[in-house]
């Protein structure tokens, strides 16, 4: 029994020291040491003396170079793009109401329809403020009646005035007579102007062109002016052609978007999705920068025949300030985040170097580069997660993505595992 458990620490110390080796073996080759550390025991050299470093090869990669994929780095013109979130507004939104109080006779327009200014919308009882009209045009030609009659009085009274045979006192009650009538008429065709003003709020027409909602009072309703429900108003008129689209930008953009103005119009994309994008131009800019959320309001003004752009709905916009002519932009995937910064690294002969950059702005996947960055270089696009400063690079082309699903690959086979001793 004593020989079996000597046997068994035997067998499990030559176990641990083979693990011991191995994993000295696997640290020296990531501290950068692998070959070097062997020569330098065979050699009788330390390990340390053997890892220094000659010229760049002593920052290379022990496993070989590096692949990566690069782009070379040429100027060109960049938009000068700011991106936003907005908000579809209707130029103008009007609740139709009722102006006098009475019935809803007719609707000659159906929910949602498109309809023009001046389009008849609803009929009501006209009924009453005609025969109140008849009545006032009566009265009015009864009152020119009169004034004439009284004209003709005056002139009499002024005959006799005139022959020594009238009085004063007689002509000037004429003339007041006269003045009276003609007040009376000046009255009542001031009343005919009042009820045929009332008379046209019986047909309610369009006072704009666009889309109508939902009606909320049917043939046959009541109405009364002084009704301040939600149901008050008969339908809503939302005018979207052209349409505004609402949106908000950081205070630090203001002073460019107002160069941009003050030179022409600021063009402006609205994006529903990929394949729909209308455009205008910013109408105006609000007056004032919302101290809460440090941003400033603006209003596209964009031509919406085909009814794209619907109220209420949230689109992306773009807001086109201007184009950079020689600009210097690299793929976005290159621009790293690193404590001090973006950085990005750089291919020289074969070698990468980290270099931290201004980044302006990034826009349609591509990031303009302010500083750190010249025309001509070669920045890495892929393959930048293996690499360190003065690491050995290999240039690859890009791979194509696959068109089929890769076949799947063998398990990596497990590990030696230790004997374990028997009870």
């Amino acid at each position: 029994m004593r020989m079996v458990r000597l046997a068994f620490m035997g067998a499990l110390a030559v176990a641990v020291c083979g693990a011991g080796y191995y994993y000295r073996d696997e640290v020296a080759q990531r501290l950068g040491l692998g070959a070097a550390a062997s020569s330098a025991e065979k050699g009788g050299a330390s390990p340390a003396a053997a890892a220094q470093p000659q010229g760049r090869r002593g920052r290379a990669n022990p496993g070989g170079p590096v692949p990566v994929v690069v782009t070379k780095v040429d100027k060109k013109a960049m938009p000068i793009v700011i991106e936003a979130v907005g908000t579809v507004q209707a130029i103008a939104s009007i609740a139709i109401k009722a102006r006098l109080d009475s019935q809803i006779m007719k609707v000659n327009v159906e929910e949602g329809a498109l309809v023009k200014e001046g389009d008849l919308l609803f009929e009501l009882d006209s009924r009453t403020l005609k025969a109140q009209l008849g009545q006032i045009e009566a009265q009015i030609r009864k009152d020119q009646a009169q004034v004439m009659q009284a004209k003709r009085d005056l002139q009499r009274y002024e005959d006799l005035l005139a022959k020594n045979a009238g009085t004063v006192v007689s002509r000037d009650t004429a003339f007041t007579a006269l003045k009276a009538a003609e007040a009376q008429l000046e009255a009542d065709e001031a009343a005919r102007a009042s009820v045929q003003t009332s008379l046209t709020y019986t047909e309610i027409r369009a006072p704009v062109s666009g889309r109508i909602g939902s009606i909320s009072s049917k043939a046959g309703t009541v109405v009364r002016i002084g009704d301040n429900t939600a149901t008050a108003a008969l339908a809503t008129i939302n005018q979207i052609n052209p349409i505004y689209v609402a949106f908000a930008m950081p205070q630090v953009y203001l002073p460019d978007i107002r160069a941009a103005m003050a030179k022409g119009d600021v063009k402006v994309i609205a994006i529903v999705d990929d394949n729909r994008r209308q455009s205008g131009i910013i109408a105006f800019v609000e007056n004032a920068v919302d101290p809460n959320t440090g941003t400033v309001t603006a209003k596209a003004r964009i031509d919406n025949a085909n009814e794209g752009l619907w109220p209420g709905q949230f689109v992306k916009v773009e807001v086109v300030l201007g184009v950079e002519p020689d600009a210097i932009a690299v793929p976005a995937p290159a621009i790293q985040l690193g404590p001090q910064g973006p950085y990005l690294f750089v291919v020289k002969d074969g070698v990468a170097e980290l270099r931290q950059v201004v980044v302006k702005r990034t826009q349609n996947g591509e990031s303009v580069i302010g500083k750190g960055l010249a025309d001509g270089e070669q920045a890495v696009v892929d393959g930048h997660l293996r690499l360190v400063n003065g690491a050995n690079v290999a240039v690859r082309p890009a791979t194509p993505a696959p068109a089929t699903a890769a076949p799947a690959q063998a398990p990596p086979p497990r590990p030696a595992t230790l004997p374990q001793p028997r009870g």
